[in-house]
């Protein structure tokens, strides 16, 4: 404390210069608009400045890690189903060839397409992505989202020419369906709200073994995400008295913090799927069209 009063002491002069000057310049700036104007633009440069660098210091940290999970993603899903990828103009549409890829008649069913992430979050109990692809490169509503190494990101629920809105797992309305790897059986994936790095599987019955550290896959159950890829692993294990099910506590594998580039999956079959199950609703619940 000494010490600093001494070096007050000591430059009193020039603190006090300082002071008034900064005292001068904030009346300069505040009660002329001429300087106003200049200061803020000033301002404004300098800020977007530091931004800049500081996002290109942020990319190029996480840049490594991110492409070699799009390689990765590239080199074992992509490369290895060339069927997902059949198309005339990549950038505007994709053409569907309804020829079977082998000879044993297996017709594709699900079709892959690169998207960035140019906004999301992750604080809010409703959290959103946008993608820098929309309805001009084939993105249609209700199409699943995975992270760039395979991982469950959300759904799209919206879509523009250029742009579309997804919905997150980090959504308290989200709910897809999702299973234990080990046993296959499933549940619903839903978030609280509350932890960001933490999801809830619910509906898996307390007779399944069930251990900290088990993979949790989307399922075959699923409309919009094709099964078998990761939605993350149990991180604890809640017994719920009341009920003959376990509430699950899932981390997830996707990184909502870090996300940059994704994929969007469409499911070639999901309107004649939903179509059908609507109207086998309609025609038995409904008594007028129910005839025994």
């Amino acid at each position: 404390m000494r010490n600093i009063f001494l070096f007050i002491r000591r430059y009193r002069t020039f603190l006090s210069f300082l002071l008034l000057q900064g005292v001068a310049l904030w009346f300069l700036f505040n009660y002329n608009r001429f300087h106003k104007a200049k200061g803020l633009g000033i301002a404004n440069e300098f800020s977007g400045w530091v931004n800049s660098k500081y996002n290109n210091v942020e990319d190029f940290f996480t840049l490594r890690d991110e492409n070699r999970r799009v390689h990765q993603m590239n080199d074992s899903l992509m490369n290895l189903l060339p069927q997902n990828f059949v198309s005339a103009d990549t950038s505007v549409k994709l053409v569907k060839d309804s020829l079977p890829y082998d000879t044993l008649g297996n017709y594709r069913r699900y079709y892959f397409r690169p998207a960035g992430v140019v906004y999301n979050t992750v604080n809010s109990q409703k959290n959103y992505l946008q993608l820098n692809r929309g309805a001009n490169h084939g993105i249609k509503d209700n199409m699943a989202v995975l992270s760039s190494d395979g991982s469950a990101v959300g759904v799209v629920v919206n879509v523009s020419p250029n742009f579309s809105q997804v919905m997150s797992l980090l959504h308290v309305q989200q709910k897809v369906n999702a299973s234990l790897k080990k046993s296959g059986d499933f549940g619903t994936i839903e978030w609280d709200g509350k932890d960001p790095r933490l999801l809830t599987l619910k509906g898996i019955p307390k007779s399944i073994d069930i251990k900290k550290g088990d993979t949790v896959l989307t399922s075959k159950y699923s409309y919009n995400f094709p099964p078998g890829y990761m939605v993350g692993t149990i991180d604890d294990v809640v017994t719920d008295k009341s009920t003959n099910f376990y509430v699950l506590k899932i981390k997830p594998s996707a990184r909502f913090y870090n996300l940059q580039q994704v994929f969007v999956v469409e499911n070639i079959q999901y309107n004649e799927q939903v179509n059908l199950n609507q109207d086998t609703r309609k025609k038995i619940e409904d008594p007028k069209n129910y005839k025994k």
